[in-house]
């Protein structure tokens, strides 16, 4: 058996997004049990220019189901980013990891060579299959949900590397 496109991007984003929900959960406990207000949680940043903590899931979720959809060779679902709780971020994954789960191996079989386009008011990307996934869609996902855990664990959550790769 070959290693897939399907292999490469669905299980690990959705695994990724599994363990994001569980730290998710530990940050709401260890809050709940320390007396923090979970607002310092939701607020917080790593610089000033940069985007607050429910955005850097709203990020990693949205880009997790948009580019499963463009491997797919489908039109990506939208999902209001109007999410300012705990509770409302947990919504928003497990709707991600949904349709994502909802993505079959025969749909991205072949993607490597499908060409994508990717439209910003200032300018366009184009890869084909294998490139969007390798250079833009793993990295940005990435990024995004790495900069969630940071965000947490620089707030003194107790999480650790085992909590962000799914073995604890």
């Amino acid at each position: 058996m070959s290693f897939s496109m399907y292999d490469a991007s669905i299980p690990p984003m959705i695994r990724t997004l599994q363990n994001l929900s569980k730290i998710l959960d530990k940050a709401v406990a260890q809050a709940e049990a320390e007396k923090i207000d979970l607002a310092t949680l939701l607020d917080a940043r790593l610089a000033p220019d940069m985007l607050p903590f429910p955005r850097q899931i709203q990020i990693a979720t949205d880009g997790a189901k948009g580019r499963a959809a463009r491997l797919a060779g489908l039109e990506p679902p939208t999902f209001p980013d109007t999410e300012t709780t705990f509770p409302e971020l947990q919504q928003h994954i497990a709707k991600t990891i949904a349709y994502m789960q909802s993505v079959k191996p025969e749909q991205i079989g072949g993607s490597e060579t499908r060409q994508i386009t990717l439209k910003f008011p200032n300018r366009t990307l184009e890869f084909n299959g294998c490139e969007y996934l390798t250079g833009f869609v793993l990295p940005n996902f990435y990024f995004h949900v790495t900069t969630a855990y940071g965000l947490l664990r620089n707030k003194g959550i107790a999480i650790g590397k085992m909590d962000f790769l799914g073995g604890a």
